[in-house]
């Protein structure tokens, strides 16, 4: 990000691109979520499941990051939609960790799902062109709430690649194992970025504001991870 300050026309208009990035990315999620449950339940498959049901905690996140933006002065509401977003990473992993184990003890096995594989694949090529959009807006407006969605989206990214491979072997090898492993890798990797989240260590630069009167010198950051960093 630029080190000159925001204007306030720029802010504006970067609070704007962050909300239809989040409406964007709401939508997807929601029609991405419900094919891989529905598939995944046909199937049986723990990681199509644990992949629907994080394109749906991609809602939620996103659906934060609206609630935010939506207010006056986003930047009020920063430190409480990243421990929003934290808890919906942490509950993602909660049920995926549950249904994963459950299919490795009971011994369950997927069945193959050529629309799993296929959802995958086209989570590859969308969720790319929103990480980087998310991160572009995020870094030039110093939100630690953009930049948790972003890191949101992009462990979609990740996930679609892990529930990929998963699938491909169950399919090509009749590994059935892999699913569920593939799962609590999903699992682990939402633990993961859950805590960052709820540190609000998602935030690589931080937006001043404008300089106080007179003083010719910022009066301050935007951002709730500025605070965490300066305290």
């Amino acid at each position: 990000m630029s080190t000159s300050l925001l204007t306030p026309e720029r802010r504006a208009a970067l609070s704007r691109r962050s909300l239809w990035l989040a409406y964007a990315t709401a939508g997807y999620n929601l029609l991405e979520g419900l094919i891989a449950i529905t598939a995944g339940a046909a199937a049986s498959s723990a990681a199509l499941l644990g992949f629907g049901l994080d394109s749906l905690v991609e809602v939620s996140s996103a659906a934060v990051v609206i609630w935010q933006f939506r207010s006056r002065v986003p930047e009020d509401r920063e430190r409480l939609a990243l421990r929003l977003i934290a808890v919906s990473f942490f509950a993602l992993a909660a049920w995926v960790t549950f249904d994963a184990l459950r299919s490795l003890v009971s011994g369950g096995e997927a069945e193959h799902s050529p629309v799993g594989i296929g959802i995958a694949v086209a989570s590859l090529i969308v969720m790319p062109l929103l990480v980087r959009a998310k991160r572009r807006t995020g870094r030039e407006l110093g939100s630690a709430t953009v930049m948790a969605d972003s890191t949101q989206t992009m462990l979609c990214t990740y996930l679609s690649a892990v529930l990929l491979v998963g699938l491909a072997l169950n399919a090509a090898f009749g590994w059935t194992w892999a699913d569920p492993i593939a799962a609590l890798v999903i699992a682990g990797v939402a633990v993961k970025e859950g805590v960052e989240a709820w540190r609000g260590e998602h935030c690589d630069d931080c937006a001043p504001l404008p300089a106080a009167a007179g003083s010719g010198q910022p009066s301050g950051c935007a951002d709730g991870c500025c605070t965490d960093r300066n305290a």
